[in-house]
C-alpha cells in the first residue's frame, strides 16, 4: 500500500489466515474517511471505516448505490459481481418494497420450518465423513457442500443442476482480470437459469424460497418475474458465498483456540451469541464491496464529500471499531451483546441473515456433538489459504477425531 497525493492505493490482497489486513489496520488509524484507489475502476473513492460514520452513510439517502449502475465504479473485482437489477443496488423506495416482499420467505416460523432440512443435510455430510474415516478434509466435507447444498435445495434447484451452479458462482467471484468475459458469462447463465425456475414456480408452486417469495403480498403489491429471478441469484451468491467461508473460517478458530471450543461444549446454549462474537472478529472477505454515491454534498466523519464522489465502507473495520468495542481485536465470548456489521446495515442488510444463522448454528453444533475429538490434522501454518477471490477461508482444512 502506497500513497501519492494523498490518495491511497489499495489491492487489498492480504490473505494471511485469519490475520487481520494491515492496510485496513493503517486506515483505521486516520481521523478522518481516506482517498482510496482500489483494482479496477474509473476513479477513486472514499472509504469510511469507523462504526457510527458507517451506520450513517447506509442510513442516508443521501448515498445511493442505485447511482453506480452504468459507471465503471471502482471496486475490487474485474467484472462488476452486481446485477444493475440486483436489490443491493436499489434505493428506497423501490428497495423498501422489494426487501419488505423478499424478507416475508425469512420470518422466523419460516426459517424454523427450515432448520429440520438444514438438520438433515447436515447430517447427510457428516455421515459421510465418519465413514471416509480420519483424517478427513472439512471444506469438502462440509463447508463447501452444505451452504450449497442448503441453498439450491430451499431454492427448488433439482440436484441435477447443484454442480452447474456452483461452477457459475465461482467464476463470478474471480479476481483474475483474465477471467473478466468468464465472469460475465456466468452471471448470464445463472440470471437466465433462475429465471427458467421462476416462470416453473409460477406454474406450479413448491415449498421452496421461490414460491414463498413469488406468494409474498403487501397489499396489492408482489415481486415481478425480473426480481424474483435476480433474488434467487443474490441469494445463491450469498448462501454460497459467505456461509461458506463462515463455516470454514469459524471451525479454524475453534481448532486453534481450545477455549473457544471448550465454551461450546460446555455450554452449548451459548453457541448463538459464541457465534455472533466469531462473526464480528472474523474478516470474512477482502477489502470492500459495494460502493455508493454521493447525491449532494454531504459531511462524514469532518470531512466534506462531495456529490458524484463514490464512498466505499468497511464493514470489517467497523467491526473492529474501539470506540464500540473495548478492545475490539479480541474475541471475547462475554462481551455485551452489541450488533455487528457482518451481515451488512441499514437498508442493505443481508434479508437471509436468519437463515444464514440457522445454518451455522446446525452445522457447527452438529459438528461439535458429533465429533468430540476433533482437532486439526495438521499444524495451523500449513493450512493452504485463499488467494485468488474476494474471499477469506481455508482451501482444505484437514480434521482428526
Amino acid at each position: 500500500m502506497s500513497a501519492e497525493n494523498d490518495i491511497v492505493h489499495c489491492p487489498f490482497d492480504f490473505s494471511e489466515a485469519l490475520e487481520f489486513d494491515p492496510a485496513l489496520t493503517d486506515l483505521m488509524r486516520r481521523a478522518s474517511p481516506a482517498r482510496i484507489r482500489l483494482p479496477y475502476g474509473e476513479a477513486e473513492a472514499w472509504l469510511v471505516t469507523g462504526f457510527d460514520a458507517v451506520k450513517q452513510v447506509t442510513t442516508d439517502p443521501r448515498f445511493s448505490r442505485a447511482g453506480i449502475i452504468g459507471r465503471d465504479y471502482p471496486r475490487m473485482t474485474p467484472e462488476p459481481i452486481v446485477s444493475p437489477e440486483s436489490i443491493n443496488v436499489m434505493d428506497p423506495p423501490q428497495s423498501s418494497r422489494v426487501r419488505h416482499l423478499a424478507s416475508q420467505a425469512f420470518t422466523p416460523a419460516h426459517v424454523e420450518a427450515m432448520r429440520p432440512r438444514i438438520i438433515r443435510l447436515t447430517d447427510l455430510l457428516l455421515d459421510t465423513m465418519e465413514q471416509h474415516g480420519s483424517p478427513a478434509d472439512l471444506v469438502s466435507h462440509l463447508s463447501d457442500p452444505l451452504p450449497q447444498h442448503t441453498v439450491l435445495d430451499l431454492l427448488g434447484v433439482e440436484r441435477r443442476d447443484w454442480e452447474r451452479i456452483q461452477e457459475s458462482v465461482h467464476r463470478l467471484l474471480v479476481v483474475d482480470a483474465q477471467s473478466k468475459e468468464t465472469a460475465k458469462a456466468a452471471k448470464a447463465d445463472l440470471i437466465a437459469y433462475f429465471a427458467g425456475l421462476v416462470e416453473e414456480r409460477r406454474d406450479s408452486p413448491g415449498e421452496d424460497l421461490i414460491s414463498a417469495m413469488a406468494a409474498a403480498r403487501d397489499g396489492a403489491e408482489q415481486l415481478d418475474d425480473k426480481e424474483l429471478a435476480v433474488m434467487a441469484l443474490v441469494l445463491a451468491l450469498s448462501g454460497q458465498d459467505t456461509a461458506t467461508c463462515q463455516i470454514s473460517d469459524i471451525v479454524y478458530l475453534l481448532l486453534t483456540r481450545p477455549e473457544l471450543l471448550a465454551r461450546i461444549r460446555n455450554s452449548p446454549e451459548t453457541l448463538p451469541g459464541v457465534l455472533h462474537e466469531m462473526l464480528r472478529h472474523i474478516p470474512f472477505r477482502k477489502g470492500v464491496g459495494i460502493p455508493r454515491v454521493a447525491l449532494e454534498d454531504v459531511e462524514v466523519d469532518g470531512v466534506l464529500i462531495r456529490a458524484g464522489d463514490y464512498v466505499h465502507l468497511s464493514y470489517l473495520t467497523a467491526n473492529r471499531d474501539p470506540e464500540r468495542y473495548t478492545d475490539p481485536h479480541t474475541i471475547d465470548l462475554d462481551r455485551p451483546n452489541s450488533p455487528h456489521m457482518t451481515f451488512g446495515w441499514g437498508g442493505h442488510r443481508c434479508i437471509a441473515m436468519p437463515l444464514g444463522m440457522a445454518e451455522l448454528e446446525v452445522a457447527v453444533g452438529r459438528l461439535v456433538e458429533r465429533f468430540p475429538g476433533l482437532r486439526l490434522a495438521v499444524p495451523p501454518d500449513e493450512v493452504r489459504w485463499d488467494t485468488e477471490t474476494i474471499r477469506r477461508f481455508p482451501l482444505e482444512l484437514p480434521v482428526a477425531w
